[in-house]
């Protein structure tokens, strides 16, 4: 069975950065990473303007018992198919995500550790702890350059949901870590001791 890691943190921390950075210290095909932002619900019912308006940080905007669906299913050596959402549209994509199963998976997202059914499948809980100012330049320039929004959209989103409902459930979900990561992808001895129990894992599996 494979070991499940669970990264959370705000928007913005660096949790997707210390996904990736650990994924790559990693052999290849060893690793298979989710993104609980895949699993944004489609709304084809609505308009664009009215999906624009949908609270995306709230634990109803994510289709979160078809992540665990594919967890159960990746630890147990089975290939999924994972939803790709498309952020500039708010829609989900016709076309799906084949992932393959590794000896480890890699779980990335704002609430992943918000969801008790999520949290119960994670072997290592970390949480990515980012000052609050830098996590929104960061989310600032993401949502400009990759995402096509203008600021005055972001900063409404940002005063209207984002920040009140890391509030609500991000900032509380920092309870269930084991491991408390500073600063994100920058905090180097952090990463090594993750990928060095990773790596621990995956000669383990081999053998």
């Amino acid at each position: 069975m494979a070991l499940v890691v669970g990264i959370a943190g705000a928007t913005g921390s660096g949790k997707t950065t210390v996904a990736r950075r650990l994924t790559e210290a990693l052999p290849s095909g060893s690793v298979s990473l989710l993104q609980h932002d895949s699993y944004y619900r489609d709304r084809p019912d609505l308009s664009y303007d009215a999906r624009s308006e949908l609270n995306f940080d709230h634990p109803d905007s994510l289709e979160t018992s078809l992540l665990a669906t594919h967890l159960r299913q990746l630890r147990e050596r089975q290939a999924v198919e994972v939803p790709i959402y498309d952020f500039t549209t708010h829609r989900r994509r016709v076309e799906t995500q084949h992932l393959e199963p590794g000896a480890v998976v890699v779980v990335e997202g704002i609430l992943v550790l918000a969801d008790a059914e999520l949290r119960e499948m994670f072997d290592i809980k970390v949480f990515v702890d980012t000052d609050a100012d830098i996590r929104v330049f960061r989310r600032i320039r993401r949502d400009i350059e990759k995402r096509g929004r203008s600021f005055e959209s972001i900063r409404k989103q940002y005063y209207q949901t984002v920040r009140p409902m890391h509030l609500q459930f991000v900032e509380p979900s920092k309870r269930w870590a084991d491991v408390i990561v500073p600063e994100g992808g920058r905090n180097q001895v952090a990463l090594d001791l993750l990928a060095a129990r990773l790596r621990s894992v995956i000669e383990e599996s081999k053998r």
